[in-house]
């Protein structure tokens, strides 16, 4: 396997001296953490029912063709929801009574013969699957509040554009699930439902800021789901859940009825709604419904030739400040990638990169969200409609009187320390950011994909991400470049917890890393039921 180093770079001892330091740290916490929490947290009820265990587009086929009907398929999940949601807290509200009306009339639909089995593939290929999505993410008459207290009671006039898609293609939105305050950090946690816990081990964290929407996919409460992306939030959850996700190209698939809005057209390419699920194979045809008549600029359709692919990996981001190392668990699935792909496709076509510009991807997404609206993540907190005292909310919060979260407020206060639009500092690190794009644009093509960490730890404990804070940044540096990312579920570790790895491509070329995740499901086995433990 060749290797491309596209720049040198020597090392300063001071950085070297400052992630050594950094690492004990990580240590001490991680000791302490482990010594409140225990080893393993509570144990997950098995899953009994088989509809629970096929994709979504398996289900769709089935009732379709009469083989299950979409009440049967519907009643099986919302006996899962209330089976594991005490133990996991991952849905928030629910239209139970609703969707199942829905779902007696997608079955009368079926029955009365106006379709064919054909015609019901092509113009409604969902019909009578069960969805779910995030508080964030519209859905007509449930709530929509991203998390936040001042939002408790709002709830959506109409759906998201991407929620209306699917159920266009027969979709039944059924449950909503937890995300982090303002859908703003990488534990969905908040003052409005509280907190998700991991199935896998509900001592550890499900992500955020789609979290709520992992973990009901990996606990088999939901055939699929919709998440939305600006910093990691599909990737991160779905790999800490075992599911997959994907972040579609920029600009793909409609922000419509998001909440928190961008304050900028920069930003809103930045954000990117997609698909999740615990099934390759239903990533491309959701993929296909939710980017409307974008569509046609993926060519979801055309096959792809994963022999003739070019595949690039890098092991870690090359030690970021303030970046935990990759662990040792995550480094060898990527080896077990590399190794896979070597023996399949030829060593010829498996190449490492080492692109430096990667190590500062924290401070590069940093400043590309920086915008000239005047607004900041303080703004955010305060519903869109004013700046909150973030001093004052602190201070509040330690005496138990306020309603933000502990790391919403030090997510605004590290957000206001951040270099100003327009500065020197912004005007570099947007260079550095159009530079590795640039780069990777090149080197990509339209046959290569880069294979890179979701993350560079396994789900940390509950809390333990406050005291390691950048770690997004392995995702967070995909989004302001724009290119499609599908996260990818590689197993279980020596903790019981799953792993994996990303797969990034050139612009609007989504169907290769769908392609690649179809591929490494099949080598490896997707996701893994939550109530096995090793």
């Amino acid at each position: 396997m060749p290797e491309k180093q596209l720049q040198t770079e020597s090392v300063p001892l001071k950085r070297t001296i400052g992630a050594f330091i950094f690492g004990l740290l990580q240590a001490f916490f991680r000791l302490i953490f482990r010594l409140i929490y225990g080893v393993k947290g509570e144990r997950m009820p098995a899953i009994t029912d088989p509809i629970l265990l096929e994709s979504a587009t398996s289900l769709a086929k089935k009732i379709r063709e009469q083989q299950l009907s979409s009440v049967q398929v519907l009643e099986s999940f919302i006996r899962r929801v209330k089976e594991v949601n005490p133990l996991l807290n991952c849905v928030v509200d629910q239209r139970y009574d609703e969707a199942l009306k829905e779902a007696a009339a997608a079955d009368e639909l079926i029955k009365s013969g106006q379709y064919t089995v054909d015609q019901l593939a092509e113009q409604k290929p969902f019909l009578g699957v069960p969805i779910t999505t995030k508080d964030c993410i519209a859905v007509k008459g449930m709530l929509h509040t991203a998390g936040l207290w001042a939002r408790r009671d709002v709830r959506s006039e109409k759906d998201a554009e991407a929620i209306a898609l699917m159920r266009k293609a027969g979709a039944i939105p059924f449950a909503l699930t937890n995300v982090s305050e303002v859908c703003m950090w990488w534990e969905s946690n908040n003052t409005v439902h509280g907190r998700t816990r991991n199935a896998y081990d509900t001592n550890r964290i499900v992500g955020g800021s789609s979290g709520g929407e992992g973990c009901v996919q990996s606990a088999a409460g939901s055939a699929f789901g919709l998440g939305s992306d600006i910093g990691g939030s599909i990737r991160m959850p779905a790999f800490f859940n075992g599911i997959f996700g994907h972040k579609p190209s920029k600009l793909i698939v409609s922000n419509d009825g998001q909440f928190p809005t961008p304050f900028s057209d920069e930003q809103n390419a930045f954000l990117g709604l997609g698909p999740m699920s615990r099934f390759a194979e239903d990533l491309r045809p959701m993929l296909q419904i939710m980017a409307g008549d974008k569509a046609k600029l993926l060519r979801l359709n055309t096959p792809v030739a994963l022999e003739k692919l070019k595949f690039f990996y890098q092991e870690s981001d090359g030690g970021g400040k303030m970046v935990s190392a990759v662990d040792a668990d995550l480094q060898q699935a990527m080896r077990r990638v590399v190794q896979h792909l070597s023996k399949k496709f030829g060593d010829a076509q498996v190449e490492r990169l080492q692109l430096p510009h990667i190590r500062q991807s924290a401070a590069i997404w940093f400043a590309n969200m920086r915008d000239d609206s005047g607004h900041g993540f303080d703004f955010q907190l305060g519903d869109l409609r004013y700046e909150i005292n973030t001093y004052l909310e602190l201070l509040k919060w330690f005496v138990g009187a306020s309603k933000h979260t502990f790391i919403g407020l030090t997510t605004a206060l590290m957000d206001s320390a951040q270099c100003q639009h327009g500065s020197p500092k912004y005007n570099h690190l947007v260079a550095k950011r159009d530079e590795l794009r640039a780069t990777l644009q090149q080197l990509l093509g339209d046959n290569g994909v880069l294979i890179y960490p979701t993350h560079p730890t396994v789900a940390p404990y509950h809390n333990e991400p406050i005291f390691r804070p950048i770690n997004f940044s392995y995702t967070g540096i995909v989004n302001v470049l724009g290119f499609p990312a599908t996260a990818v579920p590689l197993g279980l570790g020596s903790e019981g917890l799953p792993l994996g790895v990303q797969v990034i491509a050139n612009f609007n070329e989504d169907r290769l890393c769908l392609a690649v995740a179809e591929e490494l499901q099949s080598a490896f086995g997707g996701w893994k039921r939550p109530e096995v433990r090793l």
